[in-house]
């Protein structure tokens, strides 16, 4: 997850040393990870200092855009590291071909252990329908109460064609509906304000004030509560379940041939790097921190049931069920 609206200010370097062509590393994320307000800056300036080298971010909109991408670049790409795919993408970006098994990582905390030869975990979180409190007094309590509910009372919702948001609210109507999904679609489509490209448009039209709800995360009332000590941003649990996300970095065959990339691999699960991600991402760490949580995240709500598909049956079902949900939007 990533916010739209914190603010990270960061030291210019005045008299670093210069460094070569050849102590570049290039890493292919979405474009909140990059922005100022995100964790992008900090995890630059921190591995920079360690690396003496060059850490250059190449943005693009979300997720899926950025799988897009890279399957587009194929074995031409510049990128030696993509951040920002989640456990939904890994099988098919393994297909590719152009990805290379990691080295050695630290020790991750993320529920139900992690074993991946090829992706590494650095935060992880679930997915939830955020509401304005003052807009909204009775919110959704379940999936079915969302696509049954007032059609007047509007929630903005991601493409999954392009965003892990969008393309996880897929799976999660998959997950809870089944084969019957379609039909549930028919009746959400009432309520849908609009579709965005990617997770930043869609919080930044909530906040707005644009609708009372927005697919987001149960940890984004955490930046309103810490940045903005304002309580009126609310996320819902779900009486089936809410659908989980791991969002993972993997080394290219390109980055492979760099030696930074698995240092910075091996920085990503140290607690110079997962000290910044609870609030600048507001996501959970995928690895220990130096510090604990703010206690704003434990006033949070716990899902009651967490929901994920195995990588295998999302790269088998994605482009179907996206094409299904495609079919009842009319996007």
């Amino acid at each position: 997850m990533r916010h739209l609206f914190a603010s990270v200010s960061t030291a210019v370097l005045l008299f670093a040393a210069p460094v070569s062509a050849a102590d570049k590393l290039t890493v292919y994320t979405y474009e909140s990870f990059t922005a100022e307000w995100g964790p992008g800056p900090q995890v630059e300036k921190a591995f920079e200092a360690q690396c003496n080298c060059d850490l250059e971010f190449v943005s693009v909109a979300d997720g899926v855009a950025l799988l897009n991408r890279l399957k587009l670049e194929g074995k031409a790409t510049k990128a030696d590291i993509v951040l920002g795919l989640d456990t939904n993408l890994t099988a098919e970006a393994k297909s590719t071909g152009l990805f290379a098994p990691h080295g050695k990582i630290g020790e991750l905390t993320v529920p139900g252990g992690w074993n991946d030869d090829t992706f590494v975990p650095y935060d992880y979180g679930y997915f939830s329908v955020v509401y304005n409190k003052d807009k909204l007094p009775n919110p959704p309590k379940s999936l079915k109460e969302l696509v049954e509910g007032n059609s007047s009372e509007k929630i903005i919702i991601e493409d999954p064609r392009t965003s892990t948001p969008g393309l996880a609210l897929v799976l999660w109507m998959r997950s809870v509906y089944g084969d019957k999904a379609g039909e549930a679609w028919a009746k959400l489509k009432g309520r849908v304000l609009t579709v965005t490209p990617g997770w930043s448009e869609a919080y930044g039209l909530f906040t707005k004030g644009e609708a009372p709800m927005v697919l987001s995360y149960t940890t984004s009332p955490a930046y309103h509560l810490i940045a903005e000590k304002v309580d009126t941003y609310k996320a819902t649990v779900f009486q089936e379940g809410n659908y989980m996300q791991v969002e993972v970095a993997g080394v290219t065959n390109t980055g492979a041939q760099n030696p930074l990339a698995e240092k910075f691999m091996s920085f990503m699960t140290s607690t110079a790097f997962q000290d910044v991600i609870p609030e600048t991402n507001w996501m959970f760490p995928a690895a220990k921190t130096s510090k604990p949580l703010n206690p704003a995240f434990g006033t949070l709500p716990q899902p009651v049931k967490p929901l994920l598909f195995a990588p295998d049956i999302v790269e088998r079902n994605r482009k179907a069920w996206t094409d299904e949900w495609l079919s009842v939007m009319g996007q």
